[in-house]
């Protein structure tokens, strides 16, 4: 017998939907593997490409596996002409996720490989955006500044290459390397809200850009990726209050969100939040400057007391809260914060774009189709009698 849904479950929580071998979190136990890598071992150890490469084949690379996969990135470094010129055209206050939103279709356009469902191609895919996103984001950041894009440096790493072409300047190496974490943190993350939209995408035969377009879509909403540029505007909005604790308690009485606290899954820290954590605390030593990291301990410390009055003691601090303020400290600006996670979450979008296509998991559907509860209007089987518009009016 089919198991019932009970329609309440709402948003799907608590319910499998298909198998998959890329990730898996124990949210009691705050605990993120990858491909059964613990996220603080290749937090660590790992670097961003090499991670990838893991999402993307399930193993961690030999260094002649690394270097040729370094060597396509590298080879994809480029974004064609048009799309600049398509840039240079659009309002200069668009944001930047609906930028990069309309940009992944055209990319489409030049992949070689576009139409190619094997394994193999998927890959090719997967490279090129991971390859190329991040040159979109940048490069729509100098445009509205009305700056021209840089050239992609073929000597610096990933994550310093983006830094280069966001801000003209060569990072330093601890920058780049602290930047190329955040990234690795970020990559994947089960079957979370904008994953969940791009297998539901390609399920249809849809191609790859067609479900990365529409999970950046859904990572753009402010209770997903969008989450961290509003922790920020929470830490700009409260520098200068007297009361940390007390603006806590009164934004928790009115039922008001603490932004950067709470998980869908997570019901202790989120391992990826005390990462990054640690990250912000040792950024604001070396650089000697606060940058927003004691008011966020404040925050989350008063947070935590209060949740814990109300019998929530489950709510904790969450991969958003400390990466805004690590952003802030390299000198990202808050709007370009969702768009880092989205060139980052990219590689996890494409490991599980490839398992949805091939059949990797072993049980997954073939189209997703849920079911809903219909609680609308009903006249009976025979449905509503239509009425012409004219006597409606009477």
């Amino acid at each position: 017998m089919a198991e019932t849904v009970n329609v309440k479950n709402i948003g799907l929580r608590g319910v499998t939907v298909a198998d998959s071998k890329v990730s898996f979190i124990d949210g009691e136990k705050g605990i993120l593997i990858y491909r059964g890598y613990r996220i603080e071992e290749l937090g660590n150890s790992s670097t961003f490409p090499e991670t990838a490469f893991l999402l993307l084949n399930g193993v961690l690379p030999d260094k002649e596996e690394m270097n040729e996969f370094n060597g396509k990135l590298l080879e994809a470094r480029n974004i064609p002409d048009f799309l600049l010129e398509a840039m240079i055209q659009f309002p200069h206050d668009a944001h930047p996720m609906d930028v990069l939103q309309a940009s992944i279709p055209m990319l489409a356009t030049i992949d070689p490989d576009l139409n190619d469902e094997t394994r193999e191609g998927n890959i090719r895919k997967a490279i090129r955006l991971i390859a190329r996103l991040p040159i979109v984001v940048a490069a729509w950041h100098r445009i509205r500044n009305d700056k021209s894009p840089l050239p992609p440096d073929l000597s610096l790493s990933h994550a310093g290459n983006f830094l280069w072409l966001l801000n003209g300047e060569k990072p330093s190496e601890e920058m780049a390397g602290d930047l190329d974490t955040c990234l690795l943190l970020h990559a994947d993350h089960t079957f979370n809200a904008s994953t969940f939209t791009c297998r539901q995408v390609v399920s249809t035969k849809a191609h790859m850009y067609s479900g990365v377009a529409a999970g950046v879509g859904a990572l753009s909403g402010s209770l997903h990726g969008g989450a961290n540029e509003r922790v920020m505007q929470m830490l700009l909005a409260v520098k200068n209050e007297d009361n940390i604790e007390q603006w806590v308690q009164e934004k928790i009485a009115s039922g008001e969100k603490i932004m950067g606290m709470g998980h869908a899954v997570y019901t202790t820290t989120d391992p990826r939040a005390s990462f990054l954590k640690e990250t912000a605390l040792r950024l604001s030593t070396e650089h000697d400057k606060d940058n927003f990291v004691k008011l966020a301990i404040q925050i989350e410390e008063a947070a935590i007391n209060e949740f814990s009055k109300r019998g929530k003691s489950k709510i904790k601090a969450n991969v958003d809260f400390y990466s805004a303020t690590v952003y802030n400290m390299m000198g990202i600006p808050l709007d370009m914060m969702t768009p880092i996670f989205a060139i980052s979450r990219v590689a996890g979008w494409a490991a599980h774009i490839i398992e949805e296509k091939t059949g990797e998991a072993q049980e997954k559907p073939a189209l997703y189709r849920p079911k809903a509860e219909y609680i609308g209007r009903y006249c009976g089987l025979m449905g509503c009698s239509y009425e012409p518009p004219k006597e409606r009016e009477d």
